[in-house]
């Protein structure tokens, strides 16, 4: 499930090649800005610099830092929330919940900025995506949750709170790319080595889904 767009009555004029090459160039840009200085922090010429664009160019296709701000938060956003919409109720829930997991762990160690552009917006009260947190994303947690009751009650799980075991999940994947620099801090030069991801995602892996099984 992704962030719910405005329909216009007339369709927007589909981009060129080299638009969507601009417009992406832009987004990357600003997702690294807006993750390393927050909202206000950041500014339109930075990210224009960054981007490799004047800032008029910018402005062509994003009116605003705001616009773009907001532009970053929903791409995350659709990008996190497709492995968890996609949580079958007919699938075997460990293997389900493996898969979740898993795709939120490499999420956190292929774009750790998205997470904390994320982390960033909600400590601030979420002021650009309140509406879709209790609109979107609670419709979508409130129907996967369903179904989580509904392997519970099948036996295929323990008897669990389906909301805090999906916060769980969220607080364990994120961690890893939000607290990075403390992770660095008491593990050391073990944080850096090839296969350290793999290796967490298996320590994770086996305690939430060891929790999770039934008894």
């Amino acid at each position: 499930m992704s962030p719910k767009k405005t329909s216009t009555a007339k369709e927007a004029k589909p981009l060129s090649r080299i638009q969507e090459a601009n417009r992406k160039a832009i987004l990357d840009a600003a997702l690294d800005v807006f993750a390393k200085s927050g909202f206000r922090g950041a500014t339109i010429d930075e990210i224009a610099g960054k981007a490799g664009m004047s800032k008029p160019n910018l402005l062509y296709y994003f009116k605003s830092k705001r616009a773009i701000y907001q532009q970053v938060l929903e791409q995350t956003l659709s990008e996190w929330l497709t492995p968890f919409a996609e949580l079958d109720p007919n699938g075997d829930p460990v293997e389900e919940l493996r898969r979740y997991i898993t795709a939120k762990l490499k999420m956190s160690e292929s774009n750790p900025n998205a997470s904390k552009l994320f982390a960033n917006e909600v400590i601030h009260g979420a002021p650009v995506i309140s509406d879709f947190l209790t609109t979107s994303l609670k419709a979508l947690v409130d129907e996967k949750a369903k179904v989580i009751r509904k392997w519970v009650g099948e036996g295929k799980l323990a008897p669990i709170d389906p909301y805090h075991l999906i916060f769980t999940i969220w607080a364990t994947t994120q961690h890893y790319a939000d607290f990075d620099v403390q992770i660095r801090a008491v593990i050391g030069t073990q944080a850096g080595k090839p296969g350290f991801h793999e290796q967490a995602a298996q320590a994770v892996l086996s305690i939430i889904l060891y929790g999770i099984k039934p008894r």
